[in-house]
C-alpha cells in the first residue's frame, strides 16, 4: 500500500478544519482554576508534610 503525500496532506487539513479552538476567555478561567487547584494542592501536601513531621518527632523525642 503505497502513502499518497498530497492525500495525506489533504486529510490532514480536514481534519485541523475539525479543531474547535478555545476563546480566549475560556483559556484564562482555564488557567485561573490550575493555579488554584495547584496553589490548593501545595497546601494539602505541606499540611500533611507538617503533621508526619510532627508525628515522628513526637515519636522519636518519646524515646530519648
Amino acid at each position: 500500500m503505497a502513502i499518497n503525500p498530497a492525500k495525506f496532506i489533504q486529510e490532514t487539513r480536514v481534519e485541523i478544519s475539525k479543531v474547535v479552538w478555545p476563546t480566549r476567555r475560556e483559556v484564562i478561567l482555564t488557567t485561573i482554576m490550575v493555579f488554584i487547584m495547584a496553589a490548593l494542592t501545595a497546601v494539602f501536601f505541606s499540611l500533611v508534610d507538617l503533621g508526619i513531621r510532627s508525628g515522628l518527632d513526637t515519636i522519636l523525642n518519646g524515646f530519648s
